[in-house]
């Protein structure tokens, strides 16, 4: 039986599964964490002046932004290394779903975990937040290679911008919701602000899980009826072997990877450090840092549709030249 592509259940699961975990990226990546990760290391005096910003991890003294950055580079060179392998294997099995579903579990249970996070946990956060973080990339990967696999070419551009539309939707509204908990945590019961950020990981996790499940219910498991035989991690290295082999062939491919790898790593380092670097270089205001990366996330939502409408109509070449024409400038202006 010949899979049907453009399946309206089928795409609006994949959709979802933007709505579920795009509220990691906000409230853990952007927003919430890194702002708490701050101060929870930091020693502080009555004005919010930093008197001490290193820790001990592991009996090592290290710098709190320097932890959090090696952190986040750790779970993205890791997942640089295993994708590949992954993927291929993924490829042979034909089961992309199993991989998508391990990662993303991974993900909300370790961003979950981060409930525990205080100043006595230190050690036992930073990885279960380094895991977080390898769930999430890694189910991005097999999240990405589904779109081809149900939806046709003529699709690509809007379902991609709904899918994004509905991540800032939904991690907006979930922000919200946090922020109310962290600026009037007596409304809520709960006794501190600390105790209310600590909450909000865990419905960021609690949220990720469960609107996932409607995405692994209708997503299809195996799309091309593959049944394969022998030993699937040998297999998965053969796979990648004839990938690299027809690399070699596509010069447009690999001029296209070397681009992406480092506009990839620019865009990356902007959208991690970002928050670290308003709270400790500018000493901004926990208020303010999180208005505006809420803000941010409003007009995204236009942003999305705008470059999908702009993709229509220049076509993706000219699009992202113009989007990263954009971040040249911002960033440099940043830096001044």
């Amino acid at each position: 039986m010949v899979f049907q592509k453009n399946n309206k259940k089928i795409i609006n699961a994949w959709c979802i599964y933007d709505w579920s975990n795009s509220v990691y990226s906000l409230v853990i990546t952007s927003a919430v964490f890194p702002i708490y990760f701050q101060n929870i290391t930091s020693l502080k005096d009555s004005n919010g002046i930093i008197l001490k910003d290193t820790v001990s991890f592991f009996g090592f003294e290290i710098i709190n932004s320097v932890l959090y950055s090696y952190s986040l580079s750790f779970s993205f060179l890791l997942i640089a290394l295993i994708s590949p392998v992954l993927s291929s294997i993924a490829d042979f099995s034909g089961n992309k779903k199993l991989f998508m579903r391990f990662f993303c579990y991974l993900g909300a249970v370790s961003c979950s975990a981060l409930f525990f996070f205080t100043e006595n946990t230190l050690e036992f956060s930073v990885i279960m937040f380094i895991l977080a973080s390898i769930g999430f990339s890694g189910s991005i990967v097999f999240y990405n290679a589904y779109l081809p696999e149900i939806a046709t070419e003529d699709k690509f551009d809007r379902i991609s911008a709904r899918g994004f539309a509905l991540g800032y939707t939904g991690s907006v509204i979930l922000l919200i919701f946090n922020l109310s908990m962290i600026l009037f945590p007596g409304f809520y019961g709960i006794d501190s602000a600390g105790e209310a950020t600590r909450i909000s990981f865990l419905t960021v996790g609690l949220w990720w899980f469960g609107f996932s499940a409607y995405t692994f219910h209708y997503l299809p498991a195996d799309i091309y009826n593959k049944k394969p035989e022998g030993n699937y991690f040998l297999n998965g290295f053969k796979e990648l072997g004839i990938v690299l082999k027809e690399l070699k062939k596509q010069n447009l491919l690999k001029t296209f990877l070397l681009a992406f790898f480092f506009y990839n790593m620019g865009v990356q380092t902007v959208l991690y450090l970002a928050t670290i670097f308003g709270d400790k270089e500018l000493g901004l205001t926990s208020e303010l840092l999180i208005a505006t990366i809420l803000v941010l996330q409003i007009v995204a939502v236009a942003g999305s549709y705008l470059f999908s409408f702009l993709s229509g109509k220049i076509g993706n070449i000219y699009s992202l030249m113009i989007s990263i024409c954009f971040w040249i400038v911002v960033s440099i202006l940043a830096y001044f």
